[in-house]
C-alpha cells in the first residue's frame, strides 16, 4: 500500500526551496513552539505539501506524510499486529512513529479519510496530547516536538466529505491561495530555471485560465502545473504542445473545453 511514507524525511542541507507568501512560516513556528496542531486549507497545487516539507526541514524534524483516501483505516495510522517468523509483533504506523519520536505527522487531504478513522486524532489535537493504542493497551504521551498537521482543499468539500466541526476547531488554521503574479514568477524562475520573460508569460496565461474557473472548470491551473510547463519549455519542447499536455489536458477531459483552453494558450504562445 502506497498511502503512507514510513520513512521520515530528515533533510538537513536546507536545499528545499519554498517561497513564503505572507506570514505562514512565522505562524507555523509559533504553533510548533506552543505545541498546537495546524490545519492548512488551500486549492490544489498551491504549495501546501511543499510548505510542510520546508518547515520540517527548517525545524529539523522527521516528517511522516499520509495521503488520505476512502480506504484509509485507523490501523494505517496507528499501526497493526503483523505475523513474522517468530510469531506476531506490533508495527507502529506513521502517526505513532511521529508521536514517539517527536516528529511531524502530516495528513494530506484529511477530508478524504473516513470520519471514524480521523477520530483517533482527537486526543492528540487538544491539551492531552496522547495516543491510545487500543490493540496493545498502551497510552502514548506525545514526545516533545511532536506536531500534527492536516490539510484539505475546501473546494472539494460536500455534505459527505467535510471535516467535522468538533475536529476542525481543535486546530490552528492557515488559508493558502495561489501566489501573487510576482511571487509565482519568482517560483518558476527558481524551480524551473526559466528566464523572467517566459515566467511572466506563463503566469499571465495561468491568471487568464483561472478566471474561467467559475464558468467552465472544476479546477484551475495550479502553480504545480505551471512548474511542470516551465520545465518542459525550458528544455526546448514546443510551447503549444506543453500548454496542451501540462495545462489544458490536466484541467479537463472534455475535448471542447480543452480546445477552448488551447485557444487561450495561443494568445500567449502563438505557434507562428
Amino acid at each position: 500500500m502506497n498511502t503512507v511514507n514510513l520513512k521520515p524525511s530528515t533533510n538537513t542541507d536546507d536545499s528545499l526551496y519554498y517561497q513564503e507568501q505572507k506570514n505562514e512560516v512565522s505562524l507555523f513556528e509559533y504553533a510548533y513552539h506552543h505545541q498546537l496542531p495546524v490545519l492548512i486549507k488551500g486549492p490544489t497545487g498551491c504549495g501546501k505539501t511543499r510548505f510542510i516539507a520546508h518547515m520540517a526541514e527548517k525545524l529539523n524534524k522527521p516528517l511522516y506524510t499520509v495521503s488520505c483516501h476512502d480506504d484509509l483505516t485507523a490501523a494505517d495510522l496507528v499501526g497493526r499486529h503483523l505475523i513474522g517468523p517468530n510469531g506476531t509483533y506490533w508495527q507502529d504506523g506513521p502517526l505513532t512513529k511521529a508521536v514517539r519520536e517527536g516528529g511531524i505527522c502530516y495528513l494530506d487531504e484529511v477530508v478524504e479519510a473516513r470520519k471514524d478513522t480521523t477520530v483517533v486524532l482527537h486526543p492528540l489535537a487538544d491539551d492531552r496530547r496522547v495516543l491510545p493504542l487500543e490493540r496493545t493497551g498502551e497510552l502514548i504521551e506525545a514526545a516533545p516536538g511532536f506536531m500534527l498537521v492536516v490539510s484539505y482543499n475546501p473546494g472539494y468539500q460536500n455534505l459527505l466529505k467535510g471535516m467535522k466541526p468538533s475536529t476542525r476547531q481543535r486546530f490552528v488554521a492557515l488559508r493558502f491561495e495561489y501566489p501573487s503574479a510576482e511571487l509565482e514568477q519568482e517560483i518558476l524562475i527558481k524551480e524551473a530555471g526559466v528566464d523572467p520573460h517566459l515566467a511572466f508569460k506563463l503566469v499571465e496565461l495561468a491568471q487568464a485560465l483561472r478566471r474561467l474557473e467559475k464558468n467552465d472548470l472544476d479546477e484551475v491551473a495550479s502553480t504545480r502545473l505551471l512548474i511542470y510547463a516551465a520545465k518542459m519549455m525550458s528544455s526546448g519542447m514546443d510551447p503549444i504542445e506543453v500548454c496542451r499536455c501540462c495545462l489544458a489536458e490536466p484541467l479537463s477531459d472534455d475535448i471542447d473545453t480543452v480546445n477552448a483552453l488551447m485557444d487561450v494558450a495561443r494568445i500567449y504562445f502563438d505557434e507562428s
